[in-house]
């Protein structure tokens, strides 16, 4: 499998991904805003991208499909429930359908709501495990759930699957928030050293050529999975008393969500 992530450049820090197959040249794209600068790396590498997956309806996740659908003739692919949403769908997808790149690609759709209630993430199925994580999972933060989502949905998302994903998986997200994400972090948990260390050496970083996370990484530096932390727990606890002496990790999830809202 071969991954290239492609920049964006808006103001929104969007990532766009191509996914190839070695052997035939084939790709999906994921949520192919930029088509253009997609098309161009395709033709760059050799490949013919043959379908096209949305994570999830929103527009800047959508907004290039009719180009690149009328450029390439890709097969459009997103959650089975979000035909309404995203016109056009050739194929709706959910918990456990695999999507098929080439021969040697294949990659599985996980049904994980909160950011929005229709969204898939990908997991690759190869040696080096990876989640596509579309905007439910960020380097360093988790979705918001403004516009179609729900938090506690996201929660359950969190838990019952991204917790359970191996610490060697690569994390590829929809956007580059990672700077501002690890400075929540530090403003919730001020002694998080692996926080600190990685806000100190990408606060710069060039997103044509991205920091790649790992989930191990995420669950030492990403609020969102520290939700035993004592340091977070207790400044949790410190602006909603109402929670306890023991607030469960799922309270402890949703204010952080809150928090970050207006961050």
């Amino acid at each position: 499998m071969i991954v290239e992530q492609v920049w964006v450049g808006n103001s929104f820090r969007n990532f766009n991904y191509l996914i190839a197959c070695p052997e035939t040249g084939d790709a999906l794209a994921i949520d192919p805003l930029d088509f253009g600068k997609c098309l161009a790396v395709a033709r760059r590498n050799g490949w013919n991208i043959t379908q096209i997956l949305n994570t999830h309806e929103h527009g800047d996740h959508t907004g290039g499909n009719k180009a690149m659908v009328a450029a390439t003739g890709a097969k459009l692919i997103a959650h089975a429930n979000a035909g309404k949403r995203i016109p056009n769908m050739d194929r709706g997808v959910g918990a456990g359908d695999l999507i098929k790149v080439g021969k040697t690609v294949e990659l599985e759709c996980l049904d994980t709501p909160g950011h929005t209630m229709s969204h898939i993430c990908l997991r690759s199925h190869t040696d080096q495990p990876a989640l596509f994580s579309g905007d439910t999972l960020f380097n360093a933060g988790a979705g918001n759930c403004h516009n179609g989502g729900h938090p506690e949905e996201l929660y359950e998302t969190f838990a019952r699957q991204l917790e359970k994903l191996p610490p060697a998986t690569l994390l590829y997200p929809g956007h580059d928030y990672l700077v501002n994400n690890l400075e929540f972090t530090l403003d919730r948990e001020p002694d998080n050293a692996a926080a600190a260390k990685m806000l100190a050496k990408y606060r710069n970083q060039d997103p044509e050529n991205a920091l790649i996370t790992t989930l191990a990484m995420e669950r030492e530096m990403n609020a969102f999975f520290r939700l035993t932390s004592p340091g977070i727990v207790a400044r949790i606890r410190q602006e909603f008393p109402e929670l306890g002496e023991n607030p469960s990790p799922k309270d402890v999830f949703l204010k952080l969500r809150e928090l970050r809202n207006n961050w």
